[in-house]
């Protein structure tokens, strides 16, 4: 259950990268906001990586390189479109609406991973984007 606790810590973490990011962008352009905590994560990550010798070359030579790739692909396209929806609607609505990410990764999940997919978890991802719509359009 060790996860749960960076679970919470991305979550307290994450929560406050809308309002901030909104802040920033009053004065500057908001790709110069999403710049500058990109660059910074990756500057961090580098460090980590390095620190932990997670053995890059063989990593990035590995079959499955490419997910890694797809994976970055996404993210850049997810966080660019994100930060630039924050720059022109608002905190209360963007971020919500982004947040159903985590329903279509579960999806995902779901099909192509052969993860379990019971009524419960289907129950879960219906709240959700019922409660995004509620908070959206409020």
């Amino acid at each position: 259950m060790k996860y749960l606790a960076w679970a919470v810590l991305a979550l307290v973490a994450y929560s406050l990268v809308p309002p901030l990011s909104k802040l920033a962008s009053e004065e500057i352009p908001i790709m110069v906001v999403a710049l500058v905590g990109n660059a910074l994560i990756t500057v961090v990550n580098l460090a980590v990586v390095l620190y932990f010798d997670d053995g890059v070359v063989s990593a990035l030579t590995s079959s499955h390189a490419v997910y890694a790739v797809g994976a970055g692909l996404a993210l850049t396209v997810g966080v660019l479109s994100y930060f630039y929806a924050l720059s022109i609607g608002e905190v209360s609505v963007v971020t919500p609406v982004f947040g159903l990410f985590i329903v279509g990764s579960a999806a995902v999940g779901m099909a192509a991973l052969n993860e379990p997919v019971t009524a419960r978890k289907l129950t879960g991802l219906g709240f959700a984007v019922v409660a995004v719509y509620l908070t959206s359009t409020a």
